[in-house]
């Protein structure tokens, strides 16, 4: 088999050829130079096993030890290893999306490199995904992961729970399979590799989860912290938004903006009448700070209102059909 994509950082995507493959392994890889090799054999061995055509596709995400040229290495000597090289670190996102662009198997694994995922758990996603469903994440248990990690991973499972209604114990997994129709359907950008479940979910994709053995880190340090933490609260944000309002910004902005607006007119109004009324306590409203608080409700409830007209005008001219649904299947 000729190889259909040369490890040299000005590949381009159009080189890659059609050939379609049984599975496809992508695996984004950060200054992780030790644990390549051994990563390499595992997946190999686990895919031979499996006895179906593959492909082992590492993105190097910028990294700056010798991962490129262990990768290097193994592209030469195997022809099923595929390498794509980042000119700087752009993130695990971009990594994803560079891969899942390249890969020509029908079902499409992902996991990390750092060994702490075990390749022979591959053949039980495949049965789940026989099962009929289109996306299986694995869920890491039990978790050989400092409390650090493993804490707040916990919460931020549960708020991805609550505000989304996808029940998966463990979202940020790396270990994941799909049918390739979902690569096709779901966007990414920023970071939102974390939330492909969701995304799936949404667009009607049937996801499940699978316990996965998992393994204590031997070689290098996590990239976990705080700012990742936060960014991904963040994202969670963003992807609720986009699940609920995507399609009609101005009834989450126009029920806030008529909200702040009614209370505002509601405060000054009772301002005035505590003035004019013979009940009142006939205070000079100008002296009253309560009037100035309506006064900035008013003042930001049009404000949000403007805001959701503005957006359904972006919305209107960015609107593409094929944003509101997908197609599973056409019976000509």
């Amino acid at each position: 088999m000729q190889n259909s994509t040369s490890p040299r950082p000005d590949t381009a995507p159009e080189l890659v050829q059609e050939t379609r493959l049984g599975i496809s392994v992508v695996v984004p890889v950060y200054n992780e130079e030790q644990s390549l090799r051994p990563l390499y054999q595992a997946l190999t061995a686990a895919l031979e096993r499996l006895g179906q055509s593959y492909e082992i596709l590492f993105v190097d995400d910028g990294s700056r030890d010798g991962s490129f040229a262990t990768l290097t290495a193994l592209h030469e000597q195997d022809q099923h290893v595929r390498v794509i090289r980042f000119r700087r670190n752009f993130g695990k996102t971009p990594a994803l999306v560079a891969g899942f662009s390249h890969v020509r198997g029908d079902i499409v694994f992902t996991m990390d490199a750092d060994l702490q995922d075990d390749p022979n758990e591959m053949a039980k996603f495949i049965a789940k995904l026989d099962e009929g469903y289109d996306l299986v994440s694995g869920w890491k248990y039990p978790r050989h992961d400092p409390i650090t990690k493993t804490f707040p991973s916990f919460f931020f499972n549960r708020m991805v729970n609550v505000t989304t209604g996808v029940r998966l114990h463990d979202i940020n997994c790396g270990f994941k399979a799909y049918r390739r129709e979902v690569l096709d359907d779901v966007k990414l950008y920023g970071e939102l590799h974390r939330f492909i479940p969701v995304l799936a979910h949404e667009r009607g994709f049937r996801v499940t989860e699978l316990k996965v053995r998992h393994h204590k880190r031997k070689f290098g340090k996590s990239k976990y912290g705080a700012r990742r933490f936060l960014r991904g609260f963040l994202d969670l944000m963003m992807v609720v938004f986009l699940m609920q309002y995507l399609q009609t910004p101005l009834r989450l902005f126009g029920a806030i903006g008529l909200l702040a607006t009614v209370a505002g007119v509601l405060v000054d109004l009772y301002i005035v009448l505590d003035r004019f009324l013979p009940f009142g306590s006939h205070q000079e409203i100008h002296t009253r700070p309560l009037l100035f608080v309506g006064i900035l409700l008013i003042v930001f409830g049009i404000s949000f209102i403007l805001t959701g007209l503005q957006s359904e005008m972006i919305r209107h001219f960015a609107y593409r059909p094929d944003d509101e649904y997908s197609i599973k299947q056409v019976l000509d």
